[in-house]
């Protein structure tokens, strides 16, 4: 039943977003479902009534890529939900993975008008909706337009390969999407846990949505080691994106670092998604758990850890961060689910040394308490150690999420490549790097960054692909 001009009007009057139900955390911690339920379709229409309709739409601002937030949430409201997917999925290829895994309250919804007095639209929440919504009745190709002849190699299946992919085939040119692993979707299937973004029900089915847009997708091949950037372009490609992302561990250099029972957060989260260790011994790869773990860091893929840990039996499981809680990096809302579930943290706590048992595995871990003192260069307090404050605590598993480097394979193989500082490849605003043909955009060129922002990265580089494609012969 369509809202009616009174209902619309009391509905933009409250000041709350509608809550989103989710499994309760005693009983989810047992299994690896899926957190949030999702909107229904009434508590959708009503959310997206919320919505202002604002003539200059400050929301666009925040989103990445691009997306036109009050036209699709205005079909919402209208009921119209074939219609919103569709003007969604003008700019946004992935919207089930974005209505999940964005941070919204920091891109989008931090511009949104009604958030000035109270809070802003659910934003996310009505993308999953609509993402959903298109999942359960069946994803819509759109026409193939006529093929321009050009040649577009992608190199790395992550959000910002997807995203870049699937605008070029729009396009009409060809497309082939390069993976190392053998699966594809990067961060989302090897670093982002089932319970928040479902691999078969929902990445699965939006990659398939790619491939169905005319991307060939080859997996099992490392550029730079199977074939090299040189290669390609001799194969007859005309232009390279290169969306590797950042899959380099960093570690605190501590001592204690190399014993059993230490894992960095991209080994601990790889061996539990890609390779399924949820499931073992269905599945071949099982992963050492001790009953108190410890996961250093406080940003997403720490809370992901932490989390995961739970799951897979750890009885006690710790955050351990050097600075307070209003310096954590981590979504509100994923602090939020791991405090529910059960999850100790230790702020402002610092590693110094990882003790190893008689055996050479991990028994313990000293610390050193900290303060915050003057603002560092990212503008957070930095954490000052605290004389004679050093203390043991017992832990058998420990998990360093501290971020990752961009993997230095392809910058070593590939000449005229320039780089950053931290080993990043250096692109102009439009993704285009030091080298002619060559564009990069995502955590490759940035360093660890969010999903959305190397979907925006896809998105620009795709655009400026497009135009040098079209000054070629």
């Amino acid at each position: 039943m369509l809202l009616d001009n009174e209902q619309i009007k009391q509905l933009r009057k409250q000041k709350e977003k509608h809550p989103m139900p989710e499994q309760d955390h005693k009983e989810r911690i047992k299994n690896f479902n899926e957190v949030p339920f999702g909107y229904s379709a009434e508590t959708a229409v009503k959310e997206a009534a919320r919505c202002l309709q604002c003539k200059e739409a400050k929301c666009v601002e925040g989103c990445p890529v691009e997306v036109d937030i009050p036209a699709f949430i205005k079909l919402v409201m209208e009921e119209k939900f074939d219609e919103g997917i569709k003007k969604l999925k003008e700019k946004n290829n992935l919207p089930a993975v974005c209505g999940r895994v964005c941070p919204q309250e920091s891109q989008c919804e931090s511009f949104c008008v009604r958030g000035k007095k109270g809070q802003p639209v659910a934003i996310g929440r009505l993308e999953r909706f609509l993402a959903d919504y298109e999942l359960a009745k069946g994803v819509e190709t759109p026409p193939k337009p006529a093929p321009t002849g050009k040649r577009v190699a992608i190199v790395g299946s992550g959000p910002a390969g997807l995203t870049a992919a699937g605008d070029l085939a729009r396009m009409g040119h060809e497309v082939v999407l390069f993976e190392a692993f053998h699966a594809t979707g990067g961060v989302l299937r090897y670093g982002i846990p089932e319970f928040r973004l479902p691999k078969e029900k929902v990445l699965q089915r939006e990659v398939n949505y790619i491939a169905s847009l005319g991307v060939e997708i080859r997996t099992n091949v490392v550029i730079g080691k199977t074939i090299t950037v040189d290669e390609l372009f001799a194969e007859g490609f005309q232009a390279i994106f290169i969306g590797t992302g950042a899959g380099l561990p960093q570690f605190l250099g501590i001592p204690g670092e190399n014993l059993n029972g230490v894992y960095s957060a991209n080994e601990f989260l790889t061996r539990t998604n890609l390779m399924k260790a949820y499931l073992f011994p269905n599945w071949d790869t099982p992963i050492k758990l001790g009953k108190k773990v410890a996961v250093v860091g406080a940003g997403n893929v720490a809370m992901d850890s932490a989390r995961t840990a739970l799951r897979l039996g750890a009885e006690e499981v710790h955050i351990v961060y050097r600075r307070s809680d209003k310096e954590m990096p981590a979504r509100a809302e994923e602090i939020e689910h791991a405090k529910e579930e059960g999850v100790v943290f230790n702020l402002l706590t610092n590693p110094i040394r990882i003790i190893a048992d008689e055996n050479g595995w991990v028994k313990g871990m000293e610390c050193i308490k900290m303060e915050l003192g003057e603002p560092d260069e990212s503008g957070r307090a930095r954490p000052v150690p605290m004389k004679g404050s050093e203390f043991v605590f017992d832990v058998e598993t420990v998990v360093i999420a501290i971020g990752n480097s961009p993997n230095p394979l392809i910058p070593q193989t590939t000449s005229g490549l320039e780089l950053g500082r931290k080993g990043t490849i250096k692109a102009d605003e439009k993704g285009a790097t030091s080298r002619k043909g060559v564009y990069a955009g995502g955590d490759i060129v940035t360093g660890a960054a969010t999903v959305i922002l190397a979907m925006g990265a896809g998105k620009v580089a795709a655009r400026a692909i497009d135009s040098y494609l079209k000054t070629l012969v």
